[in-house]
């Protein structure tokens, strides 16, 4: 796991995108943006999970994402993933054109 505020502060969405894609790295973000990224830009990624999570259910947030890397680990990869409280769906990502 690499924090990209440790990694590269300040670093732009498009940044952190073609990092995550170099180093292979599933992206785990609360930023909407990158949704937008990926399927509306249609960028390569290496996966993105996206948090959402109310402020009165933050105290389940790190059991949930946890229990859902665990469980759904094989299927991150190449997929757009949304962890809310009571529900998880994951969305595979559609392939870049070249």
């Amino acid at each position: 796991m690499v924090a990209v505020v440790e990694h590269s502060p300040g670093a732009t969405d498009d940044r952190v995108i073609a990092l995550s894609v170099k180093e292979q790295r599933v992206l785990l973000t609360e930023d909407k943006d990158f949704g937008q990224l990926v399927f509306a830009a249609n960028r390569e990624s290496a996966g993105v999970v996206f948090i959402r999570f109310p402020a009165s259910a933050r105290g389940t947030l790190g059991t949930r994402v946890l229990d859902t890397v665990r469980r759904q680990q094989d299927r991150l990869v190449g997929a757009f993933v949304v962890i809310q409280p009571h529900r998880t769906r994951i969305r595979r990502l559609p392939r870049p054109e070249t």
